[in-house]
């Protein structure tokens, strides 16, 4: 599935990917491919980017925001982000 996360600046990650793991405003949740359609607001927390099945993940740092998933496209929209180094 295609993932893109996007803050008002500029568009941080672009990509295929396995899945993603978000900090819903109830809970945290996973996306993985032929998710349903989904609309989701986020609050501030730690988004883990699956890369592939082989564990390699990516994370951003998030301040609040949305989500919406539909034809296997999630699309994250969020007022700021952060690249964290996963070491």
């Amino acid at each position: 599935m295609t993932l893109e996360i996007l803050t008002p600046e500029k568009k941080l990650y672009s990509g295929e990917v396995y899945g993603v793991q978000m900090p819903g405003i109830s809970g945290s949740f996973e996306v993985l491919e032929k998710h349903a359609p989904l609309v989701s607001a986020l609050k501030a927390g730690r988004v883990k980017v699956l890369k592939d099945k082989q564990n390699h993940f990516a994370f951003f740092d998030i301040q609040g925001g949305f989500v919406e998933v539909l034809h296997n496209k999630v699309t994250v929209l969020v007022e700021g982000a952060t690249p964290v180094d996963a070491a």
